[in-house]
């Protein structure tokens, strides 16, 4: 790895911490986040129509905000993935930084469930929203230049107790604990690993060189501590960037 390229990923890493550890910021935010949106669209009824379902199918509420104000999603005719067409544009999503709650809305859109919402809405009998004619450029994929084999042997050293981390650890995790393969499926897993010692119940046990508050003197870590710098945080995700997804089966069908 460059330099220059150690020096943006290190920046990255401390964006997440810093943003994850400003006061106010509760894992409760994951359960509400931003969508900006030109005044067309917002007046469109489309929002309207999607937002609510999408609220009720996952618990995540969502605050419309006008064109340019801060937010996690921005729905515009320039820059990101084309999701649908319509009064006059093709829409595009943006999904800026990575709040979980964002990430599944975007995943949801892009659904088929999601897709066929946005077809669904009817202004008088007629469809005003349909699917983009023209296929969208491939979306870049994320690179993460840690050391994987490093990565993979901090994991086993220190998530292993509790996770299975490789075939090497099967029999000695805690059954009732995701595998690194499960918490691999979801759509935000490198999300949830920059930032897992700020997840329940990491912080009661984790240290992060340079990062997390010493223990408390009358809260010491109820079991012996997991101790990671930002270089081997850096190297457990590149690490798990290599895993394959674990395969859960199809959805379950209900009738």
């Amino acid at each position: 790895m460059t330099l220059c390229n150690r020096l943006t990923r290190t920046a990255m890493l401390w964006l997440a911490v810093a943003l994850l550890l400003m006061p106010g910021v509760a894992r409760a935010d994951d359960k509400r986040f931003r969508l900006s949106a030109p005044e067309a669209l917002a007046q469109s009824g489309l929002l309207q129509h999607l937002l609510p379902r999408f609220a009720l199918k996952t618990g995540v509420r969502v605050e419309v905000v006008e064109e340019g104000a801060e937010a996690e999603i921005t729905l515009a005719p320039q820059d990101g993935r084309a999701v649908f067409e319509g009064v006059g544009a093709v829409w595009r999503m943006g999904v800026v930084g990575a709040h979980p709650g964002a990430a599944r809305f975007a995943d949801w859109l892009t659904s088929e469930i999601g897709q066929r919402t946005v077809t669904s809405y009817e202004v008088a009998g007629v469809a005003p929203f349909r699917l983009p004619q023209v296929e969208d450029e491939a979306e870049a994929v994320a690179v993460f230049e840690g050391d994987a084999a490093l990565g993979k042997q901090v994991s086993l050293r220190q998530c292993g107790r509790c996770h299975v981390v490789a075939p090497e650890n099967r029999m000695g995790a805690i059954g009732s604990t995701p595998s690194f393969a499960v918490l691999r499926t979801f759509a935000d897993w490198d999300a949830r690993f920059q930032s897992f010692f700020a997840l329940k119940p990491h912080p009661a046990f984790t240290q992060v060189a340079g990062v997390t508050q010493p223990f408390a003197i009358h809260l010491p870590s109820p079991i012996a501590p997991i101790e990671v710098t930002l270089e081997e945080l850096e190297a457990i995700i590149a690490y798990v960037a290599g895993l394959a997804p674990a395969d859960l089966g199809a959805p379950i069908q209900v009738q």
